[in-house]
């Protein structure tokens, strides 16, 4: 998969590129990512990128037109393609769609700065808006950045294990059960006696009610969310009748 990124400040990607699952990725050929300097493509002998707003009011807003030449010299090869603006007022980033954009050969993304961008890069620019959170950051990179490892960890072949992805939280809508390696014993506390008896079924069963049980008690909402099991909701009437009864 090919990930563009249309960036102001590019030297920030420099080493999120290269490092952990992502760059081990990199190398291996599974995704291509290329940096493009918007400032580069900024007219006048000083680059500038940004302007006071129409109407007045506080911050800078960045211009349409270096955004929209960045965008012209991208290389956008035959297939399914996909313009995406970081913004705060984008549609909530989530596992879904992450999984959505995980389909595509081509991934575009533009990275807001100042108080925003012009209004004409939203409108007639950017496919979608995405946002990472209900919280200001100073740009649009870190989420460009999000964006970026959570739909790469889904392709074919960056991940090790062939079920790493789809055992993550958010997968099924709930939070993920608790994970336990050596010591068996760490600072007085014990791996649950459940993870060593080579039981496979209860293993199975004790990760799904911790996993029910971690979402009822820190993400309520996602199980409003979630399709659950015949067996999903009887575990849950219990951990309900046992918070119930210690009230």
């Amino acid at each position: 998969m090919k990930f563009d990124i249309l960036t102001l400040f590019p030297d920030l990607f420099h080493a999120f590129l290269q490092e952990s699952i992502l760059g081990r990725a990199v190398k291996r050929g599974l995704v291509d990512i290329k940096l493009t300097d918007i400032r580069s493509f900024a007219r006048g002998p000083h680059r500038v990128t940004d302007d006071r707003p129409y109407g007045g009011g506080n911050g800078m807003v960045m211009k349409p037109g270096p955004v929209y030449r960045a965008l012209q010299a991208v290389d956008r090869p035959k297939g399914k393609s996909l313009v995406v603006l970081l913004t705060p007022q984008g549609k909530t980033f989530e596992q879904s769609k992450a999984w959505e954009l995980s389909r595509l050969d081509q991934l575009i993304l533009i990275c807001g700065r100042y108080e925003g961008v012009d209004e004409r890069i939203r409108k007639g620019l950017a496919d979608m808006e995405l946002s990472i959170g209900d919280y200001v950051l100073s740009g649009g990179e870190l989420g460009a950045m999000v964006v970026i490892d959570a739909v790469s960890r889904l392709l074919p072949g960056v991940l090790g294990g062939e079920n790493s992805a789809t055992d993550d939280s958010f997968e099924d809508g709930l939070l993920e059960y608790p994970h336990y390696t050596r010591p068996q014993v760490f600072k007085g506390k014990n791996v649950p006696s459940v993870l060593l008896s080579g039981d496979h079924e209860k293993i199975r069963l004790w990760r799904r009610t911790e996993s029910l049980k971690r979402t009822l008690e820190r993400r309520p909402d996602l199980l409003k969310k979630t399709k659950l099991k015949q067996e999903d909701e009887a575990i849950l009437t219990k951990l309900l009748e046992t918070k119930k009864s210690k009230e």
